[in-house]
């Protein structure tokens, strides 16, 4: 689950320097990792992904956040690079989504990946095995390409380098997973998730080098441990975590954020010199130390990422859009407009996803307890077969309205999966989105979002 606050400008840094060091730089800084994100440098602000609210953030010279934006497509963005004028963002399970800096999505697609990471340079786009999401075990060819040179439109025009087939082949996806980075000359920085390497290929897909941290004494592949316990479909794999991400600052050096105990819960920055991959200078990063920055001189500063991010201040709300007029169970159409004036929670569901099947009891609860007069809930299905909708009602016989959306609904509303929901205020406005379902602490917490919005003007 991801809850989103709807805000666009207007949020401010609290306590700036909560994790400075303290010889921090005094002049202008660009932020390299947001948390364990890559960030990226358009129009003067750092642009980085904040997963855990949905949206991405620009940060000024200052770290400051100047702006911010969500949508249905940021359900849970990883990372982000500058593809011309435009953001590219990496979401979690792979798919690739352009937005202009006001937060208009310009184009979407689906990746050539089970889940890819990208990077971008210029109007140049390269892809790779995700490092923040392995979806499942499966083998390759050992021709595939490790990395993938895309068009602007996300579709592969070629190929560099090749995957290393490990002794499981099943786990190929793991071992060809990592970090990525797109240089101005289209050399292509490229860091594996499971081994303590980072490589520089040139625009061709020639090796130029690699370079070691001398972390581990022996490095072997990835492999399965046997079931363990009464689950015996729960299967491990024994691995070391090394690369996180990567990023090149704006002293032409590469930043490689990875991780000091083999399950990357310590986490360091290694800086290493492009043109042969001398390792410079490494920094050991704090418990607290979750965004580091460097200035146009090549001096780090590290920051408490959540005090950064601070907390909205007086957010301008989006309205929800477009405002539908859909068929109820009985044929009769039900509007948008029929619910203003209170406040509303949109939940977007079908039949065969299991996680709505979780959900409903909680929303029928929270639709219990709540005043009509104050709050309602109207659940959009989005199934295409009327029979099993019509079963899945009458087994949960839920007691807030119920819209017919044929299937379509993903179309039009562009959200990532479901469940996903959409909280508005009094006046139509997007208060938050609700992606996924958390349980019962995150109808909790609703609850409080709503009893607020219920008493506020």
């Amino acid at each position: 689950m991801r809850r989103a606050l709807a805000g666009g400008a207007g949020l401010y840094a609290a306590a700036l320097l909560a994790c400075a060091s303290p010889a921090a730089p005094s002049s202008s800084l660009t932020l390299l990792f947001l948390r364990r994100s890559p960030a990226a440098t358009l129009g003067g602000l750092s642009w980085a992904p904040d997963p855990d609210h949905s949206r991405l953030v620009a940060l000024d010279g200052r770290l400051r956040v100047a702006r911010s934006f969500t949508s249905p497509r940021l359900a849970n963005p990883v990372a982000v690079a500058a593809l011309g004028d435009a953001l590219l963002v990496s979401e979690r399970t792979g798919e690739g989504v352009v937005f202009d800096t006001t937060g208009r999505p310009v184009r979407e697609w689906e990746g050539p990946n089970l889940a890819s990471l990208y990077a971008a340079h210029g109007t140049e786009v390269v892809a790779v095995r995700s490092p923040y999401y392995i979806p499942q075990f499966a083998a390759e060819p050992d021709t595939a390409p490790l990395i993938r040179v895309l068009d602007t439109l996300g579709r592969p025009a070629a190929g560099l380098a090749t995957i290393h087939v490990p002794p499981v082949p099943y786990l190929a996806q793991l071992v060809n997973a990592g970090a990525v980075a797109l240089g101005p000359d289209g050399s292509v920085y490229f860091a594996p998730l499971v081994r303590d390497e980072i490589r520089k290929y040139g625009p061709g897909g020639a090796l130029r080098w690699t370079a070691k941290r001398g972390l581990f004494p022996t490095e072997p592949d990835p492999e399965f441990l046997p079931p363990q316990g009464r689950d015996q479909r729960d299967i491990g794999v024994r691995d070391a975590l090394v690369n996180v991400a990567l990023a090149l600052g704006p002293d032409g050096r590469l930043y490689a954020l990875g991780s000091d105990d083999s399950g990357a819960t310590r986490l360091r920055v290694d800086v290493l010199d492009t043109a042969g991959g001398a390792i410079l200078a490494t920094r050991h990063l704090g418990a607290r130390e979750t965004a580091v920055a460097v200035d146009a001189r090549g001096r780090l500063a590290t920051f408490d990422a959540d005090s950064l991010l601070g907390h909205p201040a007086g957010p301008e709300r989006e309205t929800f859009t477009p405002a539908f007029a859909l068929p109820d169970v009985h044929g009769d159409t039900l509007t948008l407009a029929r619910f203003a004036g209170k406040v509303t929670l949109v939940n977007f569901w079908a039949s065969w996803c299991d996680p709505c099947r979780e959900e409903f009891p909680h929303m029928a609860q929270l639709y219990r307890e709540l005043d009509r007069k104050d709050f309602e809930i109207v659940a959009i299905s989005d199934d295409v077969d009327r029979g099993k909708m019509a079963a899945f009602l009458r087994e949960y016989r839920p007691p807030f309205p119920i819209l017919v959306g044929g299937g379509r609904m993903k179309q039009v509303y562009h959200y990532r999966g479901l469940p996903y929901s959409v909280l508005l205020d009094r006046r139509g406005r997007i208060i938050e989105r609700i992606f996924g379902f958390g349980g019962a602490a995150e109808f909790r917490s609703l609850r409080d979002t709503i009893a607020k919005e219920v008493r506020g003007p």
